[in-house]
């Protein structure tokens, strides 16, 4: 007997969001059902619903993917559902709040190719800066970007406070070394991107960081890489389709949301693939997703 692929998508939000559902149903998943208002202390419940409604030699077949907009609310609802677990009884799990773990993943990987590519260099002790860093997808990049050696730098728009303790998160909980800085006032902006080598440009979606100028002015950048697909870029000038592309007159390559994306999407979809076609339930957060981009960047 051929089981159903079942996808349980769960979120603390008010509504799961349709590009993970499109995203799962695209990958082959038969059926998808969204958990809305979810909290941690529910995870457990869920879970050992999904896998007691099935025999143990289906666990393979029961999927759980962990939504939101909360990085570490994610990881500890992961950490919950894998606590859940009662061997043999086993389910998937797949964490990518808003999309922040592939696309995390996918602007890393990308700019990891271009250092080695372009500056035959990799991201160890590289200088990174990272703008919109209050979000899931700079928080995400950071922490994968320490891991690798590199010496990160958030920047906050608004102020110290919030990228201080943003930090302060990164440190304790994955025990990497990122440093903070005030961003909120031109001089603060141009010491960044006069100190940086890479800059990340993770804000929200039609919000401009970094002016041509400012681009310009930034004497040792070697790349920037930009997420933002909504008119204006977060780097202006930096074209939507850049895929590391020498910077006009800023000098150094630009990476633009679309090559960042291309690679995301790969990396989202192959995971829900790999979901499906494992024999065994398999666990993925935003380092398993940082293997896979790499492989989809070359």
């Amino acid at each position: 007997m051929t089981r159903k692929h079942i996808l349980h998508m769960l979120t603390p939000l008010r509504h799961m969001s349709p590009f993970d559902v499109n995203m799962a149903l695209d990958a082959g998943f038969d059926a998808v059902i969204p958990y809305t208002g979810v909290s941690l202390g529910e995870v457990t419940g869920l879970v050992q619903d999904a896998i007691f409604s099935r025999p143990p030699d289906a666990g393979a077949d029961t999927g759980i993917f962990i939504a939101g907009k909360d990085a570490l609310l994610a990881l500890d609802m992961l950490e919950a559902a894998r606590k859940a677990m009662v061997p043999p009884f086993r389910i998937s799990v797949f964490a990518d709040p808003a999309g922040s773990f592939t696309t995390a993943a996918a602007m890393v990987a990308k700019v990891e190719k271009a250092m080695d590519t372009h500056f035959q260099r990799s991201l160890r002790g590289t200088r990174m800066a990272i703008f919109g860093a209050t979000g899931v997808v700079g928080f995400c990049a950071a922490v994968i970007a320490a891991r690798e050696g590199a010496e990160v730098t958030l920047v906050g728009h608004d102020g110290l406070r919030r990228v201080k303790d943003i930090a302060d998160a990164v440190r304790s909980r994955f025990e990497v070394e990122v440093a903070a800085a005030d961003g909120s006032t031109e001089a603060g902006k141009r010491a960044q991107l006069d100190a940086a080598e890479v800059i990340l440009s993770a804000a929200k979606a039609g919000v401009q960081v970094i002016s041509q100028a400012q681009l310009q002015a930034a004497g040792g950048l070697l790349i920037a890489a930009d997420v933002n697909a909504v008119p204006p870029a977060g780097v202006e000038g930096l074209p939507v389709n850049a895929d590391a592309e020498p910077l006009k007159e800023a000098g150094g390559v630009g990476i633009g949301p679309l090559a960042i994306g291309n690679v995301k999407y790969k990396v989202e979809s192959g995971l829900f693939k790999r979901m499906i076609e494992s024999t065994k339930a398999v666990t993925f957060d935003f380092q398993d997703a940082f293997s896979l981009a790499r492989e989809k960047a070359r």
